[in-house]
């Protein structure tokens, strides 16, 4: 396969193996991927799986046409990889070995020598030039394994991701990129969500065309929606809006019970809700599932003054991979001593942002009245925003809505009449409640001024705790003018027509200007309240909070140079350039202040 004019795939296609692993079924496969680039000197990038190696070689032989490589660059150390290193030495004893210092230790391990005389050690922000291609190495340390390095072809605008951006199946299957992605992810790299936004924020200033990882497809469209994936996962978000309910049942009673819940939550609007059975399913599905929703329902039964294994085993995949920012909700079944509740709560003591429903179910045997009609409880909290998005029989002049207006931050909706755009603001005030006016106060250099001063009307949206900082990225570091901020979102809408925010709000209010106030570099909308909804009951988001507990601390220990005020970029050099433009906020220098 052809990648570009220099560079050509040449990894192999396992679709025998029943494990990846050990442990994780793939039905479709695995791909261990290797590349060639084709320059002066010709460079091999990682070997493949042990199983694989007289079709790898032949590979190299047959695309090289004649040619030996010059380098073998190994990323990762990992068998399913780096297997073939010696069999590659053998074949082509002349060519050097490129790596970190750490794989070289390892290949110590692997093979019995560190091949001290071909080896070259690289190290971040090292290169290599093959000719018109130079190659740049980035540190990736614990994505998954501690030597991984990275590797960037300015030429071709290629980055070898190494384990990033891979996938389970063969990179020929038409189906779905994230399930796969997701699941592999989720399994093999969710621990270390931390380490890969360390390197996504490495490859911000890169301009990358092309991603090659070594399991899957090569990605080279839509790059935005598979990094946006990516860095959505490393944070530990909901990817999506639903719900995951993962049970386990001796005798059928606690997943009648489910079933029910599972017919409410669907009757009551939830927009999705994936089912696992933890006894018969497969585990690593689950886990997945458990991660893309921002909405999680365990059920199971005291078993031994315990939990049921199943259920165990389910909830410590999702604490070592740092389950977080989620909603939860425990239904228990016990008949004389029930604990199943008590139990699943203390396994998640040191998940962070974990929000236990306030209600529970205790179902003593079989569901009763009493256990069914705490069923009903417990749908009607976790469908409380999804009752009142739709709009159906929900209270449009709840004007408690009002009361979660303080000195917030708010995403403001509004249409120019060909796609919807929102801002953050900070500036929004309740003026008057007889009758209720709502001052909004934005800046005229914000696109959002001049379609609300044309059209008459928005949205307010009253940010959450939950919200993270892809939404403050989104709606406040780049213009409505020339981004379509809700690209790829299915939108709600409100009676006026605007969107309304499907997450991360606890109420938004739909806002008519009934008068404009100049302020010279802002514009104050003086605006009557034409619908107001509670979405949920969770705290507001103050500024302070966001400073606090959002707003990622900028990494500047160690560092020389200067730090965006915006959002914490951190550009290293001497001087700042006078037009440099953050490549995050795209804010000037103006908002860049020296590390001290």
């Amino acid at each position: 396969m052809t990648i570009t004019n220099d560079i050509r795939y040449i990894g192999v296609n396992d679709k025998k193996i029943d494990l990846f692993e050990g442990q994780y079924k793939v039905p479709k496969g695995i791909s261990y991927n290797s590349y060639a680039i084709i320059d002066d000197k010709i460079a091999i990038m990682d070997t493949v799986d042990m199983n694989f190696t007289h079709e790898w070689l032949d590979n190299i032989r047959d695309t090289l046409g004649g040619r030996n490589p010059d380098y073998l660059i190994v990323q990762h150390m990992e068998p399913d990889h780096s297997a073939n290193i010696m069999n590659f030495v053998k074949a082509y004893p002349d060519a050097k070995i490129v790596s970190s210092a750490k794989a070289f230790a390892m290949m110590k391990n692997f093979f019995g020598t560190d091949f001290a005389e071909k080896n070259i050690t690289v190290g971040e922000g090292d290169t290599l030039s093959l000719g018109k291609h130079t190659l740049t190495f980035v540190t990736a340390p614990m994505v998954h394994w501690p030597e991984v390095i990275v590797t960037y072809d300015s030429y071709d605008k290629v980055l070898f991701s190494a384990d990033g951006f891979g996938k389970f199946g063969v990179p020929d299957e038409n189906d779905d990129w994230a399930d796969e992605a997701r699941r592999y992810y989720i399994g093999i790299v969710g621990k270390y969500g931390a380490q890969v936004n360390a390197l996504l924020k490495k490859a911000v200033g890169l301009d990358i065309k092309t991603i090659c990882p070594l399991h899957g497809p090569v990605l080279k469209e839509n790059l935005g929606y598979y990094i946006g994936l990516y860095s959505t996962w490393a944070s530990y978000q909901p990817e999506k809006e639903g719900i995951c309910v993962a049970y386990t049942s001796v005798y059928g009673n606690t997943r009648k019970a489910v079933l029910k819940l599972v017919d409410d939550l669907k009757a009551k609007g939830c927009p999705s809700v994936a089912v696992y059975d933890l006894a018969r399913c497969d585990m690593s599905e689950a886990v997945s599932d458990a991660f893309r929703y921002n909405k999680l329902v365990l059920a199971t039964t005291t078993y031994n003054a315990e939990i049921f294994p199943f259920m165990r085993e389910f909830i410590n995949h999702l604490t070592e991979r740092n389950f977080s920012n989620r909603t939860v909700a425990l239904i228990e079944n016990g008949s004389w001593a029930p604990m199943a509740t008590k139990v699943m709560k203390s396994m998640f003591e040191k998940s962070k942002n974990i929000t236990f429903t306030e209600n529970t179910v205790k179902i003593l045997s079989a569901l009763s009245e009493e256990s069914s009609a705490s069923l009903s409880a417990l749908s009607d909290e976790l469908c409380m925003e999804y009752l009142a998005q739709k709009g159906e029989d929900v209270d449009k002049n709840n004007l408690s809505a009002l009361f979660n207006i303080g000195y917030g931050l708010y995403v403001v909706t509004s249409n120019d009449g060909k796609k919807d755009n929102g801002l953050i603001v900070n500036t929004v005030t309740q003026v008057t409640n007889t009758p209720n006016r709502i001052a909004v106060t934005i800046n005229k250099e914000n696109y959002s001024h001049h379609v609300i001063k044309q059209t008459g009307k928005m949205n307010i949206n009253c940010l959450s705790t939950d919200a993270p900082f892809a939404v403050f990225e989104k709606f406040g570091f780049v213009s409505g003018r020339n981004t379509d901020k809700f690209e790829g979102c299915t939108p709600l809408r409100s009676d006026n027509g605007l969107v309304f925010l499907p997450r991360y709000i606890n109420s938004f209010l739909s806002l008519e200007v009934e008068q404009y106030i100049d302020l010279d570099t802002h514009g104050m909308f003086i605006c009557k309240v034409t619908e107001a909804r509670v979405i949920s009951d969770k705290e507001t988001m103050t500024y302070t909070y966001y400073q606090e507990n959002v707003k990622p601390k900028p990494q500047t220990e160690g560092k020389k140079g200067y730090v965006c005020k915006i959002c914490g970029y951190v550009y290293e050099g001497e001087n700042l350039p006078d037009d440099f433009i953050c490549p995050l906020c795209k804010h000037g220098v103006a908002d860049f202040e020296e590390i001290k």
